[in-house]
């Protein structure tokens, strides 16, 4: 089994940063994809970014191209996020996710709007406010 939790949500003024982030343990071996998913209130989960776990490839959706950054941590299988010029609509809890297939395939998954990840975060709350 592969548990992930997150952690480094909370209050941030509009255009500001926040640096969430994902600790993975358990059979992480099986993991080769990660990613971070929201979910703002009363809308569906959207997909945010994803990386592949050795992080030689990263991925994200047009509405954080620029802003976001996710990163990976091999020596502390972490996986982190960092939010940079962050506006109300950011708002939403985020959960990180890991999938057993490779980046490629759980990325066409996503484009068609499957987000059946394998393993998935308890998520946490980021709130853009001012």
């Amino acid at each position: 089994q592969v548990q992930l939790v997150e952690s480094g949500g909370g209050l941030v003024q509009p255009g500001g940063s926040l640096r969430l982030s994902c600790a993975a343990s358990g059979s992480t071996f099986v993991i080769n994809a990660m990613a971070w998913f929201r979910q703002a209130p009363g809308k569906e989960r959207e997909f945010v970014a994803a990386i592949s776990w050795s992080g030689s490839g990263t991925y994200y959706a047009d509405s954080v191209k620029g802003r976001f950054t996710i990163s990976r941590d091999n020596a502390k299988n972490t996986v982190t996020l960092q939010m940079n010029s962050l506006n109300p609509e950011d708002t939403a809890v985020y959960y990180c996710a890991g999938d057993r297939q490779g980046m490629g395939g759980m990325l066409a998954r996503v484009r068609r709007g499957d987000y059946g990840m394998d393993y998935w975060g308890k998520g946490t709350l980021v709130t853009v406010s001012s």
